[in-house]
Parts: structure tokens; C-alpha cells; sequence
């Protein structure tokens, strides 16, 4: 069963940095595309960034364009959210989701899905 596990998330104060890992197993991440996503309380959740399979391009949201970077360890199997300049508002369940079984596709500047697998998600909290 495919299964995503995100991991990393902690309390930090404003200004500092966390890197998040989603590890998955079952399936070779680079060949799927693969999404970021956050969910603050009471909010909707928002779509973070979204890395097309095998390399082909990363977008952000603009919310965190220029502080989050999103990358793939293929060795690893694992993707990570670089998250820099951290503020208050970024505190959030943080989520990563594949479009497994839709192989080689690309991700769109909107980050659409469809993201069938989702991780159970990770708290980051950015307080002082």
C-alpha cells in the first residue's frame, strides 16, 4: 500500500528554519508528481508547492515563494520542505500528497491535483 510519512515539524521561533521529510514507500517518488500542502485551524487547506515527476519543474505558492524550497532525495526516496524565515502565520499541520497512480505528470503554477495518497502531517508551529 502506498503510504507517505511526514516528519520534522517542532515549535521555532519567527525567523528561524525547519526542514520537513515526507518519506514514502511502494511506489519510486520521482516519477510521480508530488505536493506540499498546509492547514492552519479553522482555515482551508493550502497548497504549498508541487514538484513534477522526474525533475521537470517546482511551483510555489506565493505565500511561501522565496522562503520554502521543496526537493527529492531519490536515493532517499524522500522529498523535503525547506522552510526559512519562518513566521506566525506559516504555523500549520503541514502535508505532503502524491498523484500516484498518475505517473510522469506535471505539476501547473496552480498546484492542481489530483493527490490520491496523502501523509498523516506534521505540526510546525512558529511562536515566540
Amino acid at each position: 500500500q502506498v503510504q507517505l510519512v511526514e516528519s520534522g515539524g517542532g515549535l521555532v521561533q519567527p525567523g528561524e528554519s525547519l526542514r520537513l521529510s515526507c518519506t514514502v514507500s511502494r511506489f519510486t517518488l520521482e516519477r510521480y508528481a508530488l505536493g506540499w500542502f498546509r492547514q492552519a485551524p479553522g482555515k482551508e487547506r493550502e497548497a504549498l508547492a508541487c514538484m513534477s515527476s522526474l525533475a521537470r519543474g517546482t511551483y510555489y505558492a506565493d505565500s511561501v515563494k522565496g522562503r520554502f524550497t521543496a526537493s527529492i532525495d531519490n536515493a532517499e526516496n524522500t522529498a523535503y520542505l525547506q522552510m526559512n524565515s519562518l513566521k506566525p502565520e506559516d504555523t500549520a499541520v503541514y502535508y505532503c500528497a502524491t498523484r500516484w497512480p498518475q505517473v510522469y505528470t506535471r505539476c501547473t503554477p496552480t498546484l492542481d491535483g489530483p493527490y490520491k495518497y496523502w501523509g498523516q502531517g506534521t505540526q510546525v508551529t512558529v511562536s515566540s
